[in-house]
């Protein structure tokens, strides 16, 4: 509600509020899907490719027990770098290197904010059982390439797109005429799992 023209800002979780903005970052929105349909909590491991500013791997450091931020570039390096220190959270590892090269942690979450992301089906990772690649992609072209490069290792596939639009209260009530709408679309990878046949146990 109104008051005094000061409206409250709920969009960023304090955590998020103590960082600097720099390379361009994952939103909220699409963070929070993100955690909730890849079930991660206290006791997920976590990778986060394309550390940018940071922003994603410190949400995800806020509720995982464990994140493991790859960048590629100097520059966003240094700069997620002071935000992780900013942030206080001890649980952060960031390391300066491409992660199609390989990554040797076992995760529940493998997040990939990389315009390439279906290189990771070429490259080595250690995927927890039940656990998913996400991608976060802004564009249909770079959502069909990971869909095809996840199907091809037989991993099933599904892609959202999370659009907000917020209510406006004033003498009557409806939605804002603009929302925070199309970011990027987020795919979720998951292995198939190979039903084996129960085998008959002969009664002796």
């Amino acid at each position: 509600m109104k008051d005094k023209g000061h409206f409250p800002d709920f969009r960023f979780p304090p955590i998020l509020k103590k960082l600097k903005r720099g390379p361009q970052i994952i939103l909220p929105k699409d963070l929070g899907v993100i955690v909730s349909y890849a079930g991660i909590g206290r006791n997920s491991i976590v990778i986060d490719a394309g550390t940018g500013s940071g922003f994603a791997a410190v949400f995800l450091g806020n509720i995982a027990k464990k994140v493991y931020t790859y960048e590629i570039r100097p520059d966003f390096a240094e700069f997620a770098k002071k935000n992780i220190i900013r942030s206080g959270l001890d649980n952060l590892v960031l390391r300066q290197k491409d992660v199609f090269k390989g990554v040797k942690e076992k995760a529940d979450l493998i997040m990939l904010d990389l315009p390439n992301a279906e290189k990771i089906f070429r490259s080595k990772f250690n995927l927890a059982e039940g656990g998913y690649i996400v991608s976060y992609l802004p564009n249909f072209e770079q959502v069909k390439k990971f869909v095809e490069a996840a199907r091809k290792k037989n991993f099933e596939t599904f892609t959202i797109e999370v659009m907000v639009r917020e209510l406006m209260f004033r003498e009557f009530t409806r939605p804002q005429t603009k929302g925070l709408m199309h970011t990027a679309y987020l795919t979720f990878a998951k292995k198939q799992v190979v039903q084996r046949p129960i085998q008959n146990v002969k009664k002796k």
